[in-house]
């Protein structure tokens, strides 16, 4: 996809990663109870004109699933918990205004205070007319300003305005949400015969342009280079990426463009001194990815500086620049088809989760990654050590107060000396440095990188996604939807129902199973595992309802299921608000979504070399897809 025109069509305006209030966690959020969010709730909006009256009586908006229209009552203790959910959001929150968004719709029991007008043009005959579709004489309507949070139903005919910096926008309706979540989504099948055999892919907006980014290439390494799999030629390099950005869109755009590339450079180099047929030791290959991530991280951040000082242009010291004033996570995974080995390296949050089948027909979720930020205690206690005398270097979990990941690309303010900025912003643009700032860099972009040992026989599959789905899902949840999306896709192809006699795409008998066929395990004491952070809406949110409540298995692109079920799932209410907020409101309820699932195994297709499109599961594309393939 090229994305890089309608990036420039706009900039970025808002990012949680780079803010140097509090970050917006759901600890810290102050515990609401029932009286008090009852009491909120039933105050009037102010300033709303002359809508004060229409708001008093909500309606149910919770995480349980309801397809009839809502009808104007009083709360009940099922419409707490959206609302506990959303108070809680907007008091932790950076607020950015209010929002209002609505949907029209014929309630099946309407309000007898309001009369639902006439059709006056319908023909009065002796003969029966047609029957006519009522037109919609209510629509729904959820009011947020920077305190409470209101749903009620209204009449069609009263017109709803922006107000007291409160945003108003039509609710999309279930099919309009469901072709937003699919507008994006792309989905491979893999010929290679080589242990991977399809990947999918969707991305949804919160910022606007999107700060997210992806890249995925497989390469055909010559057998000089590495030995070749069994009865060929060559060998494959498979590699995918999903890029995290903040503060702009900039370097994640970068990080697409060439990242594989430079680390791609960096094996071929160290292949080749180890001679064929001889691999390298494991060591100097995950030596060879984090040089590539340095080097790149280098030119971007340094090697621009010296050219910029040297020129008088404004103009160039900006598109020179605007990679390193944004920033980027990254996480790249490589998988060598030979060895079946697959390295994962992570600079920042983002995060690669592997799901395996198990014996007992359940699947396993292992994480592959770690997060790193400012509430990460190995990440903490390592930047400490690196700046002993610096009491304030993590502060509120934050690097120097403002960025949240402990390793990124770009973000420059936390590498560049004082010298370097001061020059830069009396000579160009810029910003003060921190009053913090002493012994730069305080960020780096050295990955951390491990290694697993993939198992394509037994149905290995990966999800890689930016923050935002980890913010919503846990590693659980996300290889349980997987899990039973797989068995659920196998009995639409089969014919058959998902019983517990049906078989899954690699032939295992599968038990009458629970809703998310995933092992849990207990959580630690402080909520986390294998590093990484409880989702924020289990802390905040307040989700209770159980799974079969909560999920849904509708999509055919896995990683369209996956967003879906981020965003509400089963609560279709939830789903559209979600889906409806534009930037800058979105940004206090959701982030941008990236996610990639990598499915291992023998491809059911064909063993022809080529990617193709698996159009089914594909957005319909008016431009040539980006090349995937390519030579070593």
């Amino acid at each position: 996809m090229h994305r890089a025109s309608a990036r420039a069509a706009s900039r970025a305006r808002y990012s949680t990663k780079h803010l140097s209030t509090k970050p917006t966690t759901l600890r810290t959020a102050s515990p609401l109870s029932r009286a008090s969010v009852l009491a909120t709730l039933q105050q009037p909006v102010r300033h709303a004109s002359g809508l004060e009256r229409q708001f008093t009586t909500c309606t149910k908006l919770s995480m349980s699933a309801s397809n009839s229209p809502p009808t104007p009552g009083p709360i009940s203790n099922k419409s707490m918990k959206f609302k506990n959910l959303s108070v809680g959001l907007v008091a932790s929150a950076v607020v950015v205004g209010g929002a209002v968004w609505y949907s029209s719709k014929t309630p099946s029991e309407a309000p007898t205070a309001v009369e639902t007008p006439l059709n006056e043009s319908r023909p009065q005959t002796a003969i029966e007319p047609a029957a006519v579709t009522p037109e919609p004489s209510y629509r729904k309507v959820v009011a947020v300003d920077d305190e409470s949070v209101y749903t009620t139903t209204l009449p069609i005919s009263k017109k709803i305005e922006d107000s007291g910096g409160r945003k108003v926008l039509a609710m999309l309706s279930p099919e309009e949400a469901t072709a937003k979540l699919r507008a994006n989504e792309e989905s491979y099948h893999v010929g290679r015969g080589t242990g991977v055999w399809r990947y999918d892919v969707v991305q949804i907006a919160s910022n606007n342009p999107i700060e997210d980014d992806h890249s995925e290439k497989i390469i055909e390494v010559p057998s000089v280079v590495a030995p070749p799999n069994e009865g060929q030629n060559t060998s494959d390099w498979m590699f995918w990426g999903v890029f995290d950005g903040h503060s702009g869109w900039t370097t994640s755009a970068k990080l697409r463009q060439v990242l594989i590339g430079y680390v791609a450079r960096e094996l071929n180099e160290t292949y080749k001194s180890a001679g064929a047929p001889n691999l390298p030791n494991p060591e100097s290959i995950d030596t060879a990815i984090k040089r590539g991530f340095l080097r790149l991280d280098h030119e971007i951040v340094h090697a621009g500086v010296q050219k910029v000082l040297s020129k008088s242009s404004k103009l160039v010291a900006a598109e020179t620049l605007a990679p390193a004033l944004s920033g980027s996570c990254a996480l790249l995974a490589f998988y060598e088809s030979r060895s079946k080995l697959l390295r994962v390296a992570c600079t920042g949050d983002s995060r690669a989760v592997l799901g395996r089948k198990l014996p007992s027909g359940n699947w396993s979720a292992t994480a592959l990654s770690a997060d790193q930020t400012g509430q990460t205690p190995s990440e903490v206690a390592r930047i400490r050590a690196e700046h002993p005398d610096e009491p304030y270097v993590i502060r509120n979990g934050r690097v120097l107060g403002g960025l949240e990941p402990t390793r990124a690309f770009g973000d420059a303010f936390y590498k560049w000396s004082q010298e370097i900025q001061m020059k830069l912003k009396l000579s160009y643009f810029g910003r003060t440095p921190s009053p913090l700032l002493k012994t730069p860099p305080y960020v780096t972009a050295e990955p951390v990188v491990t290694t697993t040992k993939i198992e394509p026989d037994q149905g290995d599959f990966v999800v890689m996604a930016t923050d935002g789905l980890w913010e919503m899902l846990t590693n659980e949840e996300v290889v349980g939807l997987v899990g039973r999306w797989i068995d659920e896709q196998d009995a639409k192809v089969s014919g058959r129902p998902n019983s517990p006699s049906s078989k899954g795409w690699f032939g295992w008998g599968v038990k009458q199973q629970q809703v998310l066929p995933v092992d849990r395990p207990a959580l630690l004491k402080d909520g986390e595992k294998d590093g990484n952070k409880t989702p924020v809406r289990m802390l905040q949110w307040g989700v209770t309802a159980a799974d079969d409540e909560r999920f849904v298995f509708e999509d055919k692109n896995a990683a369209t299921h996956l967003v879906r079920n981020a965003l509400g799932g089963k609560d279709k209410d939830m789903l559209c608000a979600l889906l409806t907020l534009v930037s800058p409101y979105s940004r206090r309820y959701r982030d941008d979504l990236t996610v990639e699932v990598i499915f291992f195994g023998k491809s059911p297709q064909d063993n022809s070399g080529e990617i193709t499109v698996n159009e089914e599961a594909s957005a319909p594309r008016g431009e040539v897809i980006e090349e995937v393939r390519a030579k070593l």
